[in-house]
């Protein structure tokens, strides 16, 4: 009885336990939760991971808590544990029902910490479930190939700034004979109070009176212009005040400690002096401009009389917010009075409703540029710009989407040739923001942005350029040392010229067969009326590099057994990525063959005299090829499309039109090999092939099947060894085709999708099949078909056409037809 009393107490006891554990879970969470909605992310994260050690959670509620402990951590720029949270959130299942925006996050965090294949991956899982965002494919595309962002890597020094702390140092101005920065550093008397968004300080201007403190004969260069070009000995001497980046300590560490690429740039000077508090002193800014609230980055006038500077919504002591809470960030100007600033007022398109900050002048003055959330933008935050005429304000305009994306675009600067620096994280760069250059026309982009590349780009966040016309020298922002809120400046100076030229693919094929051809020479001559010349690889293809800019080429192909083909392009056509010329390559006909032969060059082909007709048939029988044109997901007959046949043996050609029922017809020659193709406005079609026609019944019926923009192909014989992802040789035969049919059709956009059986774990299958369609499309890319033409994407055993799931016995056969690769036509043009 006593033992059963015990026992009985005993499991109330641990009834209470596992309640109040499952009570103090909740409450947890609870906690976390409103710390998140307050935008208190270092008491959330803490929360959040106190709550998911407990055990008990069920697996919604676990799933929820990681996702907003992961967007916590990436608030706070810790993509360390971020990632970490990320890979215990999908545990190697990326179908786990989550919205496309954490999907977008994983893959930013993933980059940021320079693990650029898988962030290309989640990328693509994006692409799929936010196909509307561009983002998706266009940052899967550039992580397929990161070292384009590193040719210019060696033209750079970077060095390490002595102003810097350990606290967050960032956006340097120009005013008088020095520097104005924004940093949180504590180095003022009285109460401290911190950002409750991540727990720091907040920020505040800082001065540095003089530039010489920073050392070296480019520092008064930043004040508009360069002077001249630096002397060897100058170069050599070590500059005052100026740390070094590249100690072990800091350095991401490697298989061989070398550096890796986006994280911590290259370029940067190795050594020691990469500390932690400033060898070189900086003094808070005078006046009222600093408040207990956030000020940020400045832009001032020439004169140095009044300045524009970002601020949270506070004037004259009082705070206020937004309908939802935040106090948000405005523009105020001020003026100068003798050591002080007065006048303080903001800015007419301010709201209390969005944020606007991050101000840069034009070079006359007649512009204000800058960041804004405001209603009516792209995504996240925009470049705007309003102009000023006579201390009168203009609506801000948006510089529209060549510039602006659905992420973030902030942090302009204005050089003296009126161009535009700007960081972004909606286009495509290394991780995080990177530092983007497009020339301006006023407010008009005149040219696509282009990404500065490492070593000023890192994979994580690099923004607040500062710098001449040239670009020769000046200053920029960047975490890169220990990630997070650890923003440092960075001085640069350029040290050669940029290659800044257009990098060009050639490939060269073959006309009639759409095959690449290896061995064709290509010359051409360049803008010092030099000739240059290549060899094609055995792809078809030919890389040129840094082509002149502004330039018409004639790019001259010959190879033996060809005729010699000579194309134009002018490189103002390149936009910043690898441009595609294609060149078709000719045999030679019969005829010209005959004519070489009249011109006394032996030759197998005979002449009329042998009694042979010119197609080398003595046989006259004449039959018909007929048939009809239909589409191929419909059968349904299409009127209007321009057949053409051609002789295979002596090269000539008949067309003819369809009539309302899709009918065509042509009278022929037996004996011959013949090809027909169909052609029509937004439609395509596999070629036909007739082999030895022969007129026993007549002729023959071939019809014709053609496809359009929403149509999936099948490729045929397109096979794997298991569990591979590589394309036999044996399998060429039916891409090999499709490479053909891209060629014939340059305005087509496809996407490639694989598929697998339902006989391995799905996950295998999804990663097996995302591999292949890889694989495919890279086929295609190696053959000269533009990336931009091509998307790819693995679906594993998601789409089983004929019922082999798991648990249903089907013949290998069947398994068979579920294992396939095809291609669905995006547009057609």
């Amino acid at each position: 009885m006593i033992a059963r009393i015990k026992k009985t107490t005993l499991l109330v006891m641990l009834g209470l336990v596992v309640t109040m554990s499952a009570i103090a879970q909740q409450s947890l969470l609870k906690m976390a939760e409103h710390h998140y909605d307050n935008l208190s992310f270092v008491k959330a994260v803490e929360a959040y991971e106190q709550a998911l050690t407990k055990k008990g959670i069920d697996p919604e509620n676990a799933k929820l808590a990681r996702i907003k402990l992961a967007d916590s951590y990436c608030k706070l720029k810790d993509n360390t544990n971020a990632e970490r949270v990320f890979n215990e959130l999908f545990n190697g299942d990326t179908d786990i029902n989550a919205e496309p925006i954490v999907y977008l996050k994983y893959a930013q965090v993933l980059a940021s910490n320079g693990k650029y294949q898988e962030s290309q991956n989640i990328y693509n899982i994006y692409n799929e479930k936010a196909s509307n965002d561009p983002r998706g494919e266009e940052f899967s595309k550039l992580y397929s190939d990161v070292s384009v962002l590193s040719k210019n890597a060696d033209c750079y020094n970077v060095d390490y700034l002595s102003i810097n702390t350990t606290a967050s140092d960032f956006s340097p101005s120009y005013f008088r004979n020095g520097l104005v920065f924004v940093s949180n550093r504590q180095n003022t008397a009285g109460v401290s109070r911190v950002f409750q968004w991540n727990e720091t300080p907040f920020l505040d201007l800082f001065f540095l009176e003089d530039l010489a403190a920073l050392g070296g004969s480019s520092s008064a260069a930043g004040l508009g212009g360069s002077s001249s070009e630096e002397t060897a000995s100058s170069k050599s001497k070590k500059k005052k005040g100026v740390g070094l980046v590249g100690s072990d300590e800091y350095t991401a560490p490697t298989a061989n400690d070398s550096e890796t690429l986006g994280s911590f740039g290259r370029g940067i000077s190795l050594g020691h002096g990469y500390g932690d508090s400033p060898e070189t002193d900086s003094e808070r800014f005078d006046g009222d401009i600093n408040s207990k609230y956030h000020e940020g980055p400045s832009a001032f006038f020439k004169d140095g009389q009044r300045v524009i500077f970002t601020r949270n919504n506070f004037v004259k002591g009082k705070a206020e917010k937004s309908s939802d809470g935040i106090n948000k960030l405005k523009l105020y100007i001020a003026n100068a009075d003798k050591n002080s600033w007065t006048d303080i007022a903001e800015l007419p398109f301010n709201s209390s409703e969005y944020s606007t900050g991050h101000p840069t002048l034009s070079p006359e003055e007649d512009y204000l540029f800058f960041a804004s959330d405001m209603p009516g933008g792209f995504g996240g935050t925009d470049i705007y710009a309003a102009k000023i005429d006579n201390g009168n304000w203009s609506q801000p305009i948006n510089l529209g989407p060549q510039i602006n994306t659905k992420g973030n675009e902030m942090f302009p600067y204005i050089d003296e040739n009126g161009d535009l620096y700007f960081s972004s994280e909606g286009l495509p760069g290394l991780g995080g923001l990177d530092i983007f250059f497009v020339k301006l026309n006023a407010t008009e982009a005149i040219t696509t942005p282009e990404n500065l590349g490492t070593p000023i780009n890192s994979s994580q966040d690099d923004f607040g350029m500062l710098t001449d016309g040239l670009r020769k020298s000046g200053y920029f922002s960047s975490n890169r040392k220990r990630g997070g809120d650890d923003d440092d400046i960075y001085k640069f100076e350029r040290e050669c010229e940029l290659q800044q030229g257009c990098d060009l693919i050639i490939a060269a094929y073959d006309a009639e067969t759409k095959m690449p051809l290896d061995n064709v020479v290509i010359e051409y001559t360049d803008a010092k009326g030099n000739i240059q010349e290549g060899i094609t690889n055995e792809d078809g293809s030919l890389t040129l590099e840094n082509l002149d800019s502004n330039t018409e080429f004639a790019f001259s192909a010959s190879r033996d057994g060809y005729n010699p083909n000579i194309i134009s392009l002018t490189t103002e056509e390149c936009d910043g990525e690898p441009t595609r010329l294609e060149i078709p390559m000719t045999t030679p006909t019969d005829k010209d063959a005959l004519a070489g032969n009249n011109s006394g060059q032996s030759g197998g082909v005979q002449g009329p005299e042998s009694g042979l007709s010119e197609s080398g048939f003595s046989n006259n029988t004449s039959c018909t090829i007929r048939g009809r044109v239909l589409l191929q997901n419909t059968s349904n007959p299409i009127d209007g499309v321009l057949v053409t046949l051609r002789n295979e043996c002596d090269g000539s050609t008949q067309t003819a039109y369809t009539d309302n029922s899709g009918y065509y017809e042509f009278i022929v020659a037996e004996g011959c090999d013949y090809t027909l193709s169909g052609s029509k406005a937004d439609l395509a079609s596999h070629d036909k092939t007739v082999s030895k026609l022969s007129c026993a019944n007549g002729g023959i019926t071939a019809d014709i099947m053609m496809f359009g923009s929403g149509d999936i192909v099948a490729i045929e014989n397109i096979y794997f060894n298991y569990g591979k992802c590589n394309i036999r040789p044996d399998a060429r035969e039916g891409i090999d085709k499709l490479v053909k049919l891209m060629r014939e059709y340059p305005g087509m956009k496809i996407e490639i999708a694989s598929h697998t059986d339902s006989r391995s774990p799905k996950d295998f299958n999804q990663k097996l099949s995302e591999g292949r369609a890889k694989e495919s499309a890279e086929y295609l890319f190696k053959r000269g078909v533009s990336r931009n033409r091509v998307t790819y994407a693995g679906y594993g055993e998601s789409k089983i056409t004929n019922g082999c799931v798991d648990g249903v016995k089907c013949s290998e056969a069947q398994h068979q037809a579920n294992r396939r690769t095809e291609f669905e036509i995006l547009q057609m043009q």
